[in-house]
């Protein structure tokens, strides 16, 4: 008798849930950005986002929770019920998060709504900086050892992997100064607070057009068409080329156990929404690629990206942890 009444509630609850994703979604839902305003993912969020909620047929709130590299949002999300209604708009950090130690958790933790698109690294400085190319700041900073100050967003960032990747072929001291996102470290930049820094083009894509700071190399083995004239790093690093192209990527996810039926809701609302003409022209005119991909494709791509990029780190001398010891096959 005991076992037919825990059938029923079992069944009772299948029934239930497969009501709330019928009727998904029935309240708003709440968008965790893992970077700060202005940054590179807070664009592409709040740019993909309206036509989301028009497809969806609800209404998305967005929250900045900037901090640790993402680990506090990504936390906040992986900790919040398995029901749909909270996203995180991540970008490559969570990947990297066990071999820097800041988390256990990665996006094999989540389910890949979308992965967006993705991006190529841009080294800036000031518009008056003494440099004209990377290599030549590299030189400055062999002979200053530490003077020179560099913006960072933490382990695993942009700037972190950017310049652990490029101290496997050239050997130079700065100073990395933190931020909480790449938007407060451009801002910072062009006050004359730091001397450079490795970001997403899509964040200083504007910056530069507009003159406020100038790019000495993208961080790719050939020019990028929406950045004219900016010389890629294997110009003068051409020993990078083995690990290029490389670069942030952008995307959408919830808990891995959330409901199939509301990742499926989830899933055909993003794909649309990447798909609108608006979000494709701001993805091409900040030097994103546009990916638009889910479900396995995703989860194939997410693992390849953390495969080459934690070795890379790891062989850099920047990790803390090796990649074996989660599992990651070197590529």
């Amino acid at each position: 008798m005991f076992k037919k009444v825990l059938m029923t509630a079992a069944a009772m609850s299948l029934v239930a849930g497969a009501a709330s994703a019928q009727d998904f979604p029935e309240r708003e839902l709440l968008g965790v950005i893992m970077w700060g305003a202005g940054g590179a993912t807070d664009v592409v969020a709040r740019a993909v986002t309206p036509a989301a909620e028009e497809a969806l047929g609800g209404s998305i709130v967005m929250l900045n929770r900037a901090g640790a590299s993402g680990a506090i949002a990504t936390t906040y999300v992986a900790t919040a019920p398995a029901d749909g209604y909270t996203l995180l708009y991540g970008a490559e950090n969570p990947q990297l998060y066990g071999v820097t130690g800041l988390s256990e958790l990665d996006y094999a933790d989540f389910y890949p709504v979308n992965i967006l698109g993705r991006g190529v690294g841009v080294i800036v400085t000031a518009p008056d900086a003494p440099w004209d190319s990377f290599a030549e700041l590299v030189a400055d900073a062999q002979e200053r050892p530490g003077e020179i100050r560099m913006g960072s967003t933490g382990p695993g960032g942009i700037p972190f992997t950017i310049g652990a990747m490029l101290s496997t072929v050239a050997e130079y001291e700065v100073t990395a100064v933190p931020f909480e996102g790449e938007g407060p470290g451009l801002t910072a930049l062009q006050g004359g607070h730091i001397d450079y820094m490795p970001v997403g083009a899509s964040a200083a894509a504007d910056l530069i057009e507009a003159g406020t700071v100038k790019a000495l190399a993208v961080f790719d083995n050939q020019e990028v068409p929406a950045l004219p004239g900016i010389p890629p790093i294997t110009d003068e690093f051409p020993e990078l080329d083995a690990q290029l192209p490389w670069g942030p990527f952008y995307g959408v996810f919830v808990r891995a156990d959330t409901p199939d039926d509301i990742k499926q809701e989830l899933t055909e609302a993003f794909e649309v929404a990447a798909n609108t003409s608006d979000f494709q022209r701001l993805m091409a005119e900040r030097s994103n690629i546009v990916m638009n991909i889910s479900g396995a494709r995703a989860a194939e791509f997410l693992a390849q990206w953390q495969s080459s990029t934690a070795w890379a780190l790891y062989d850099a001398g920047a990790a803390e942890r090796s990649p074996e010891e989660f599992d990651i096959p070197r590529p």
